[in-house]
């Protein structure tokens, strides 16, 4: 539901995770001075833990790598479990001194936001479904009341009376869920299409290994069943007594499973009988300048989600489409009605729309200066409603009302909406107290790479500010720049947030993400460094005072960059880090690593194993000098990225770096979650205002 995986949700998957140069990254670092460069920190007493070296040699294509920290690869070793132990105990007495502020922070974020949340009902059948969380609490509950609107009094009485005195009914609480087993991620939920029975899937440890639950919605009982785990996926069938779904195998692949194509997508369609044939008939194929990313059909119409310029976009097409005269056309010829939105900055995520025969697509609009806007599209009318728009209470400065008569955005191009059947629709932005740039910044090649740029009007001051670098860069996904309120404790302290849009993520078309992996990875990590230097030069950030956040496959990219540039970045944040790629591509046995091949390489293959040894964090820690600060977080039962990769990391910076720079990387791990972590609502303000904390110390910042 979207309520769950909008606000609970927001950790990256490692996958749902340069000129070409077989030349080792130290190579870079002949012009770097040795001279410790580490400011006067509280650090603690005690010296960072030191754990056992094993010795252990990987050989292969004429290359002997030693890896003493291998043995961390047994997390069942006592050894490996003290040691994580003594690090979050390391890492709590490094902390100490920052207790006030992150409690100052979390107060802030809370005050931001309102004591209860809830979605927009949406129509299902004779239903109508939402999700709310409770006044304190930090998961939703899943609820729906029957539809009486616009029906006859006699069909709304006796609907009503089937509903009985109750309506509203609960459907599953998510909090209840949590105190059971301490822990909850939800995987997915499917209503039957009766509305008698409601699926869904449940890890109850962090290990993703999600367990099949059947909840009779007649009687509100859990239906008994044979257990099943590892269930990836889950549709109902017709008859509301066939539930389908996959399941992943010991390795937690699912067992059938298509790889992904990359290559430009086109719409075609055939006759219902000749879905096996290869006649198929192609009705449009993408322009130069746009990729189609995704498709919905409806009962009237086809919804087409667009990256068109860079930038994304949604339209509809009235059903049935009438093409047989022509071979193939643009999407243009095809009269799309492209969904008008506030800005071009704006990312766009449909919501469940699970009514087949309705014509209204619900989407979230957001950016990074626009709280998250529900709207409904009327496609059979072409017109536009907004729902409802997050609150942020308390917010500094004042948001901007805007309406429908004020420039949208269509297709990429500014335009007025004259339309005399949209009502008129208000929204609010905070543009006029947070400025939005984006920029195009030169990479090593000459290609230019997208920079978002987010800064306080207020307190930004032109190199003088500190900054945050995020990145992600891989398996085409796109870098999540949408609304974020707690990004508002450091924006209006003066910091500046901005997003790399690097070569291995989404761009215009699928060459983007082609041109920055396998081989050409290193592009990727020149990409980043690319745009910090540039934040520098052009006096977004002061110099010295630059960081980088990444998660998990992010983290690689993050990883390489401090590796190539150490000097750029003052600090770093690592949160479910993949680190040790080498070692891992060479496991076949984890789950993700065959999987993997087609994103990072096979590094069986000499050419791919030199490229990936070229750039790996783990390989290329710079021995003997100085080392950024970092806050590496990792969780004990993430079945997408060993844990040991976060350790090992560490343990090798602490032992080949500077002794006193490697004091201020720690490594914190939860021992109970998972990749997607265990926070609710105000425990994911807890871990923002830690990580904030982290970065305020070592970069000497004063917060008051």
């Amino acid at each position: 539901m979207y309520l769950f995986s909008r606000l609970i949700s927001h950790a990256s998957p490692r996958r749902h995770s340069f000129s070409l140069s077989f030349t080792l990254i130290p190579h870079f670092f002949s012009s770097f001075s040795s001279v410790c460069r580490a400011e006067p920190i509280f650090v603690p007493s005690q010296i960072p833990p030191v754990p056992k070296s094993v010795p252990f040699t990987v050989s292969l294509h004429g290359h002997s790598l030693q890896d003493p920290y291998h043995w961390m690869h047994n997390t069942s070793d006592p050894d490996f479990l003290n040691y994580l132990n003594q690090e979050n105990s390391y890492a709590q007495a490094f902390m100490a001194d920052t207790q006030y502020l992150q409690r100052t922070l979390v107060a802030e974020m809370k005050n931001w936001m309102p004591p209860k949340v809830s979605t927009p009902v949406e129509r299902f059948g004779p239903w109508l479904y939402y999700e709310y969380i409770p006044e304190g609490k930090e998961y939703p509950v899943l609820c729906r009341r029957f539809n009486t609107e616009k029906r006859g009094w006699a069909d709304r009485f006796l609907r009503i009376a089937k509903a009985g005195v109750r309506r509203e009914e609960i459907l599953l609480d998510w909090n209840k869920v949590a105190e059971k087993y301490g822990y909850v991620h939800v995987g997915q939920c499917r209503i039957s299409p009766d509305h008698n029975f409601l699926a869904y899937t449940l890890d109850a440890t962090g290990s993703e290994q999600f367990m099949l639950q059947v909840k009779d919605l007649r009687n509100g009982c859990i239906i008994p069943r044979a257990p099943v785990d590892g269930v990836v996926s889950l549709a109902w069938a017709q008859d509301c007594q066939t539930l389908f779904y996959t399941i992943a195998d010991e390795n937690q692949r699912p067992y059938r499973h298509t790889s992904s194509l990359h290559c430009r997508l086109c719409l075609a369609r055939c006759q219902v009988g000749a879905i096996q044939s290869t006649t198929w008939q192609n009705i449009f194929f993408p322009g130069e300048d746009t990729s189609l990313q995704d498709m919905d059909i409806f009962n009237g119409h086809l919804v087409l989600s667009v990256n068109k310029n860079g930038f994304p976009m949604i339209c509809s097409i009235d059903l049935p489409i009438n093409v047989d005269c022509k071979p193939q056309m643009q999407i243009e010829d095809l009269d799309p009605w492209i969904f008008p939105i506030p800005s071009n900055s704006c990312s766009i995520e449909p919501c469940s729309n699970l009514d087949f025969m309705n014509s209204v697509y619900r989407v979230v609009l957001s950016s990074p200066v626009i709280p998250d806007i529900i709207v409904d599209y009327d496609m059979k009318r072409r017109t536009f409603l907004i729902v409802q728009q997050e609150e942020v209470r308390c917010a500094p400065g004042n948001a901007k009302l805007y309406s429908s008569g004020y420039a949208l955005q269509h297709h990429g191009i500014e335009k007025v909406e004259t339309d005399q059947n949209v009502e008129l629709q208000i929204w609010k932005d905070f543009s006029d107290t947070y400025c939005c740039e984006r920029k195009e910044v030169i990479s090593h090649d000459g290609v230019l790479v997208p920079l978002t740029i987010l800064y306080s009007q207020k307190a930004w001051k032109c190199g003088q500010s500190p900054g945050i670098l995020h990145g992600y860069g891989a398996y085409g996904e796109v870098l999540d720049k949408s609304w974020r309120v707690d990004r508002l404790s450091l924006l209006d302290r003066g910091w500046v947030m901005a997003f790399a849009d690097v070569r291995g993520g989404a761009g215009d078309d699928p060459s983007w993400h082609k041109s920055g992996n396998g081989l050409l990875k290193q592009n990727s990590i020149h990409d980043f460094v690319s745009c910090g230097k540039y934040l520098i030069d052009e006096g977004y950030v002061q110099r010295d005072q630059m960081s980088a956040i990444g998660v998990s496959a992010g983290c690689l990219l993050i990883g390489a960059a401090l590796n190539m540039l150490p000097n750029l970045f003052r600090a770093a944040i690592l949160k479910v880090p993949f680190l040790d790629i080498l070692n891992s591509l060479l496991d076949p046995s984890l789950p993700l690593t065959v999987l993997d091949y087609e994103e990072f390489g096979n590094p069986q293959i000499k050419a791919q194993f030199e490229c990936i040894l070229s750039y790996s964090p783990y390989e290329n820690i710079r021995r003997g000098g100085c080392h950024p600060s970092v806050l590496v977080t990792a969780s004990f039962n993430d079945s997408r990225v060993g844990v040991w990769e976060a350790a090992k990391w560490v343990a090798k910076v602490r032992d080949g770096t500077c002794a006193l720079c490697s004091r201020s990387v720690i490594l914190k791990t939860n021992m109970t979650g998972g990749h997607f972590g265990e926070g609710g609502r105000y425990r994911q303000c807890e871990e923002t205002a830690y990580d904030y904390a982290f970065l305020v110390k070592v970069m000497g910042i004063n917060m008051n």
